[in-house]
């Protein structure tokens, strides 16, 4: 995501392989993303470098909208902007 206003989103969609699209905080993404991590037998090279899941989920939101879990399956998620109904 290379638009800053992007990142200072706090809700994303997610959409995992034969599941519904979700709407989920920032924070819930970035735990979401980070239980997907924990199960990967291998993680990604470019975030393999990093201390801990928390901190490569942060990194997947900030460059990335997809994780492979293994060949022909991954996962996506999108920054969204939620705004309140229009007042009546």
């Amino acid at each position: 995501m290379s638009d800053p206003l992007l990142r200072e989103l706090d809700h994303y969609v997610v959409l995992e392989p034969g599941g519904e699209e979700t709407i989920l905080t920032a924070v819930a993404t970035r735990a979401w993303l980070a239980r997907h991590l924990a199960a990967l037998p291998e993680l990604p090279a470019d975030l393999a470098d990093l201390r801990d899941h928390d901190a490569r989920a942060e990194r997947l939101l900030e460059t990335a909208c997809e994780l492979e879990l293994e060949p022909g399956l991954a996962i996506q998620w999108f920054a969204v902007r939620l705004e309140p109904p229009p007042s009546v």
